[in-house]
């Protein structure tokens, strides 16, 4: 990476952390703050990486950082897309397509997922791929930041992989299946014709499961927009949850959280989730 371009995103990444005020990411002012934007220690904090890599960066030296590192600098920095865009080019890597698991999120679904303190919620792309986590989704649904290419997708795994249903109870995975595929297909059609993405994931499930293309002949759609399901966490047992959809303007995103369904004892198990803490579970995507 040449030394001007790594010097550039030095910069660049202080410019933006010093606009960035504590509250406009969820944190406490608190005393003695001499600058009014972001100490890089909660920058390092909110990305995921440590102190010494992050000082590194501003400094612009050290390694070339990941595309995941990027990703996640710009939640942390609550970056425009614009923005997002730049600091890849400054990088040296490749803007990440839509729907993949480094799509820049929405400053206002970070807002309010940052807001969401007290309940398990994410913000997931319409093809089910989870950009973000709070630590309580993490903890109910298991971390899902691992997962790249087609896998990245919930819907496709949901339909691939046996292990990606086990958080669903069996009795409920034809249920499931017909959602996902209803929603799917309404995503699909929501998209622009020029985008491949949706139509990669279906032409490749109806190549690799009959459940899927039988489904998919019914030509059911329908978003989903709210739900009520039962999840099976490895140490809590069954947990019934009423599942929030709101969409970004342009569809492309979700923002999903976790209440405890009324007339069950959901509630007492969910406010266990921060003393079980996370949970290796393949959980959904929504």
């Amino acid at each position: 990476m040449g030394s001007v371009k790594y010097t550039e995103l030095g910069a660049f990444l202080r410019s933006r952390r010093e606009r960035i005020r504590p509250a406009d990411v969820g944190l406490p002012a608190g005393p003695r703050r001499r600058v009014p934007g972001l100490r890089r220690e909660e920058v390092a904090q909110l990305a995921g990486a440590s102190v010494d890599y992050y000082n590194e960066l501003e400094r612009g030296a050290g390694s070339q950082p990941s595309e995941q590192m990027i990703a996640a600098l710009a939640r942390a920095l609550r970056l425009t897309a614009d923005e997002r865009d730049h600091l890849y080019h400054l990088a040296a890597r490749p803007v990440p397509p839509h729907g993949t698991a480094a799509s820049h999120v929405h400053p206002g679904m970070l807002d309010l997922l940052g807001r969401l303190t007290s309940t398990p919620a994410q913000v997931i792309t319409d093809l089910h791929v989870v950009l973000v986590q709070n630590p309580l989704a993490v903890a109910l649904l298991g971390d899902q930041s691992g997962f790249r290419g087609p896998r990245a997708g919930f819907v496709h795994r949901w339909f691939t992989e046996p292990d990606a249903r086990r958080l669903y109870p069996e009795a409920d995975h034809e249920t499931r299946s017909r959602a996902f595929v209803a929603d799917l297909r309404a995503a699909a059609a929501r998209r622009d014709a020029k985008d491949t993405e949706a139509d990669a994931m279906i032409t490749t499930l109806l190549d690799v499961s009959g459940e899927f293309a039988a489904l998919w002949a019914d030509h059911d759609v329908a978003f989903r927009r709210d739900d009520r399901k039962r999840l099976v966490h490895p140490t809590l047992g069954l947990i019934e949850v009423n599942c929030l959809n709101p969409f970004s303007e342009d569809g492309r995103q979700r923002l999903l959280w976790f209440t405890p369904a009324v007339g069950t004892d959901s509630a007492g198990l969910l406010d266990l989730l921060p003393v079980v803490g996370p949970q290796d579970v393949a959980g959904p995507g929504g």
